[in-house]
């Protein structure tokens, strides 16, 4: 990078501490460092609820995953927005009543102290391996600008956001997010223009997705109906409402995020803006990635992304890479042919656009099959920690192709979304661990000045322990998909405990109890055995634990009357 990029990259991030170092001052006890004293505003609780969301992962990984595999990912959403009204109605109110810290206090009023504890281990669990997953996100970048090693970049990543998360608590999470998120959006703005802008001449950008359309990337909707296809219409709507209804209904870094507002009315309203911005974000971050397929159609694209690991490719193997990069020369040059003349065909005969599009896509398939030989090559020599290219691909458009001073801020903005969700996580973790398993017997034993310690002491070890499962989380392909299947492992089973605890009210903690643990251990079976894509998996461990705690509860009632006959 350039000079000017360091500045702005460096400023960005030092003024994003500062600011939260300074808004999250005055702290006194476990109400003002984990709940901000709960005098949230609508708009800091949507912006929280969506910073929290979009981390790292969505800005590095999601157009990458539109480029190779289409913007088929956006049904992913499609369930949430009903998910939104679901938790207005039922799980605000309550959650407001009991004035809670964490979603799992309820549980113990509402079932025992077991069912409490085994619930919040879950969320410890799925929470912590993803905030780790969220910080290996943005060490992939720094690892890569200045090359150095990928665990050295993780480390300082982390331990910089665990000085504002440390010191700050809830205040200076919430108040750093809104910039945060305001920057990112702009600079993600400003890519989708450099794209379109970034193109060759005379191509414009009707050109650009009518190729993209025609190699299958602007797939938006895919009505087809299979259970082990991740993404399409049904999965989307189905699992991805169970999916959504659970993280942000149960999972304690987004019940975090609204449950500081000032009242239930302020809480609504930031939950139901996140329903209605949430989708059209995510379109316009994977219609980039489509973008970029089109770019990287119309300029010659390199054969793989990842540049650090090829270099070491070609200087361990040079005679084998030479023979793909042959290959690869006399393929992209007719795709490239086959590209112009199929964009020259979209306003003529769409007999003859299909034939040529057809041509081009072949081509396009040998492509993959020599980058898929690349791949294999540096997995099978362990020349890089990441396994996917995926996650390579708009960084590698940023540093080619971004004016200077644009690159700072783009990197800038990845670590901002990195350190807005992080952040929000290490808080809730710290919220859980303390609320929920140290203090489960009851806080009022603990001074405050105790209880702020206690806080700042487990926000530092999540801290810790994400760094750690950041060092593990290298062989996990694309970052995007890799920490949803990992949610969607656990976030049933939450789920389907709290819809028993709504909505079954004479079902008791020892039946749930046990419809949890069936019903987890379902859950990783299935996912083990591959039966469906990971978004059914939401949907079926929420509805086992309401069946398995019925039928245990209908056995029991039939037992109570046959003995008192």
């Amino acid at each position: 990078m350039s000079l000017i990029d360091w500045t702005v990259l460096l400023i960005t991030l030092t003024g994003i501490i500062v600011y939260g170092v300074y808004k999250g001052r005055n702290q006194h006890g476990a109400q003002s460092y984990l709940l901000a004293d709960k005098k949230m505003p609508w708009y800091l609780v949507l912006l929280g609820i969506m910073s929290t969301q979009a981390s790292a992962i969505t800005f590095l990984s999601a157009p990458g995953q539109a480029y190779t595999d289409g913007m088929r990912f956006v049904q992913y959403y499609f369930g949430l927005p009903i998910a939104m009204v679901v938790i207005c109605i039922t799980f605000i109110p309550i959650f407001g009543k009991l004035n809670v810290y964490t979603a799992y206090e309820y549980l113990e009023q509402r079932f025992d102290r077991k069912t409490r504890l085994a619930t919040a281990i879950l969320f410890l669990l799925s929470r912590g391996l993803s905030t780790g997953i969220s910080i290996y996100a943005p060490s992939i970048i720094l690892s890569s600008v200045l090359g150095w090693n990928i665990y050295i970049t993780t480390v300082l990543l982390g331990g910089l956001l665990i000085i504002y998360t440390c010191s700050g608590g809830a205040g200076a999470v919430a108040h750093t997010q809104k910039l945060q998120f305001m920057i990112i959006l702009s600079g993600m703005a400003l890519a989708g223009w450099l794209v379109v802008e970034s193109l060759p001449s005379g191509v414009d950008m009707g050109d650009a997705l009518y190729v993209a359309g025609k190699a299958g990337k602007l797939n938006v909707i895919t009505t087809g109906f299979d259970w082990k296809d991740k993404y399409n219409i049904w999965s989307g709507i189905i699992g991805g409402f169970f999916l959504a209804l659970s993280y942000f209904g149960t999972d304690q870094s987004q019940v975090g995020r609204y449950i500081v507002a000032k009242d239930a009315k302020v809480a609504r309203m930031g939950l139901l803006m996140n329903g209605l911005v949430k989708i059209p974000m995510q379109f316009s971050i994977l219609l980039i990635g489509a973008l970029l397929f089109a770019f990287y159609s119309f300029k010659p694209a390199p054969l793989y992304f990842n540049e650090g690991s090829y270099s070491l490719l070609k200087e361990q193997h040079p005679q084998q890479v030479l023979k793909i990069e042959n290959e690869y020369q006399v393929l992209q040059q007719r795709y490239a042919r086959q590209v112009r003349e199929v964009a020259a065909e979209r306003n003529n005969s769409k007999e003859h656009s299909d034939v040529l599009a057809k041509e081009f896509q072949q081509t396009k398939e040998q492509i993959e099959q020599l980058r898929g030989s690349v791949n294999d090559l540096i997995s099978l020599n362990k020349l890089s920690t990441d396994s996917s290219d995926t996650n390579y691909i708009f960084l590698y458009f940023v540093k080619h192709t971004l004016p200077k001073g644009v690159v700072g801020l783009l990197f800038a903005i990845i670590f901002l979304a990195s350190w807005g969700s992080v952040s929000a996580a290490l808080n809730s973790l710290a919220a859980s661990s303390l609320m929920d398993v140290q203090l489960l017997k009851g806080s009022n034993t603990v001074s405050e000045k105790k209880q702020l310690l206690y806080g700042r002491l487990h926000t530092f070890f999540w801290g810790i322990f994400s760094i750690g499962v950041a060092m593990f989380a290298t062989q996990l392909g694309s970052l995007i998909e890799a920490v949803n299947v990992l949610g969607s492992l656990f976030y049933g089973t939450i789920l389907g405990i709290f819809l028993v605890a709504f909505y079954m009210k004479p079902v008791k903690g020892n039946n749930v109890f046990i419809g949890a643990v069936v019903a987890e251990i379902c859950v990783l079976l299935i996912y083990k055995a591959d039966i469906v894509s990971f978004l059914w998996l939401n949907a079926v461990g929420a509805l086992l634990v309401p069946f398995v705690s019925g039928c245990l509860y209908l056995i029991q009632k039939r037992a109570s009357l046959h003995n008192d006959q």
